[in-house]
């Protein structure tokens, strides 16, 4: 298969974006300098990447911040960590040339040098990069194990997604559906309801923000939610699981909607709600599954190339867009995965 690569320079300076403050909630441009470093070289082991598509992740706000998380935080004056596609310029490494494609931890910068360790899969399909950093860059597989693994649908589950329209939530809400689901997004404009519908699939969306959540969802989920796939928590959490079915599943995929967990937040308390509906709460770190990534990643390309599978964009150009690209996501300003091309 050959892989669709866009023309590319080869910079004689290693710009990066880095991190000099810890944010306080959603990362700001001010958190960020852009810096000028010289070009780095790979040693023994390790290879030379020119980034090409740098992902803007929800993730990146906890590898930013100093609050307790899954991954170490990101050094104060280094690069943001971040995922990237870029192609190997220069290899010490046998299993990896020049001109390989790849997919993985290579940060906010022009050039990385990366070790084996750092890739996630290596970019074969026959599928432009950009659509490919959206289909099974973090939010697409994301999207596809965690409901698959997690959420464990069966034809006729009643499936609920918030942040429906999202780099996530559009390929849940797509998933479930050809599994059988009735599907349900939760999202936060009226247009986004509509893309929701006529763009993803979904048979009802509603806007949570306009609309009073709890009896908006039982007119269109009368008998109650068999899966609810969440990238919120905080009060629309509260809303659905007040209205899961006994043995409902819950995949717990984000926490946008918490500006910040110091204190930590507190609400309505669950533990009743969790006992007597005998539900299922998982949490879900993709970077848990990277055995299962590769073929994941395939899965997904066969349906974006069948025609079953729908994808959007939203790509940034240059570099000097990273800083404000973070906020832009959590404003929901973005419409299809946010990316920056250099």
């Amino acid at each position: 298969m050959t892989v669709q690569l866009p023309s590319y320079d080869l910079p004689s300076c290693n710009r990066q974006v880095q991190l000099v403050r810890r944010p306080n909630g959603v990362p700001l441009a001010d958190d960020f300098a852009l810096s000028e470093q010289a070009v780095p070289s790979p040693g023994k082991g390790e290879m030379l990447i020119r980034n090409l598509l740098l992902s803007v992740d929800p993730a990146q706000r906890g590898w930013a911040s100093a609050e307790a998380n899954y991954a170490s935080p990101v050094a104060l004056g280094s690069p943001m960590r971040a995922l990237a596609i870029g192609v190997v310029v220069q290899s010490n490494c046998p299993d990896y040339q020049a001109g390989d494609c790849l997919y993985g931890f290579f940060g906010w910068q022009d050039y990385a040098v990366a070790t084996p360790e750092q890739i996630i899969v290596t970019i074969r399909h026959p599928l432009p990069l950009e659509a490919q950093l959206a289909l099974f860059g973090i939010s697409g597989i994301t999207a596809y194990l965690a409901l698959t693994l997690c959420g464990r649908p069966q034809a006729g589950d009643t499936l609920v997604v918030s942040t429906a329209a999202g780099s996530v939530g559009s390929f849940v809400g797509q998933l479930g559906k050809s599994m059988g689901c009735h599907t349900i997004g939760l999202t936060g404009s009226d247009e986004k309801v509509a893309r929701c519908i006529a763009r993803y699939g979904y048979d009802q969306a509603i806007n949570y923000k306009t609309a009073d959540l709890a009896t908006a969802l039982h007119a269109v989920a009368a008998k109650g939610v068999d899966v609810y796939f969440d990238n919120t928590g905080g009060s629309i959490l509260d809303t659905v699981l007040r209205q899961m079915n006994v043995a409902g599943r819950i995949v717990q995929c984000g926490t946008a909607s918490i500006g910040s967990w110091s204190p930590t937040p507190t609400g309505p308390r669950n533990e009743r709600e969790i006992m007597t509906r005998r539900l299922t709460w998982s949490g879900f770190i993709v970077l848990d599954h990277r055995a299962r990534y590769a073929r994941a990643a395939d899965d997904m390309a066969r349906m974006a190339l069948d025609g079953t599978l729908v994808y959007d964009t939203h790509v940034l150009q240059g570099m000097e867009q990273a800083p404000h690209a973070l906020s832009l996501l959590y404003s929901g300003g973005n419409h299809g995965k946010l990316m920056i091309a250099l």
